[in-house]
């Protein structure tokens, strides 16, 4: 990209928005820009959200319309066995990918510091929650608290 923009002798900024920017509004088309970019990002971060709890609900009812499904019906004890399995295991793929969503969607703020961040996978995974507030070790401060997902940092 940025051979191209030699060529043509342009900026990144002018390839990417598709107009020419005169050098006295540079400075105030590349802040519009960024305010666009991070409003998309906010945008995108709230339908992910979204779509995290679509995922979790349809997870929960592929893992439990097949035990239901095994405690109501007379089956063999494989029959049962494998019922169970072909819930158990799309419902933890579909998990996986919620809590995947929810990792990745906005940030997360330490109570004690107020540092913003996205933690790890592993992180998510293994700490303690109610609802969209974990109980995290913040990379800042070193200290663990419970740490609320926000969407957009300050």
């Amino acid at each position: 990209m940025l051979e191209l923009c030699e060529i043509l002798e342009i900026s990144v900024n002018d390839l990417l928005s598709g107009e020419m920017t005169v050098v006295e509004n540079y400075d105030k088309e590349l802040e519009k820009k960024l305010i666009e970019a991070i409003k998309a990002k906010e945008s995108a971060d709230k339908r992910l959200l979204s779509l995290e709890v679509i995922v979790g609900i349809f997870s929960s009812v592929i893992l439990f319309v097949p035990i239901i499904l095994a405690a109501i019906l007379t089956l063999e004890d494989w029959q049962r066995v494998v019922l169970l399995l072909s819930g158990v295991a799309p419902a933890f793929v579909g998990f996986f990918f919620a809590l995947k969503i929810e990792q990745v969607a906005g940030y997360y703020e330490c109570k004690k510091c107020g540092h913003q961040y996205v933690p790890t996978y592993k992180s998510v995974n293994m700490a303690p929650h109610m609802g969209r507030t974990r109980y995290m070790r913040c990379p800042e401060c070193h200290e663990k608290s419970w740490q609320k997902k926000i969407i957009s940092k300050k």
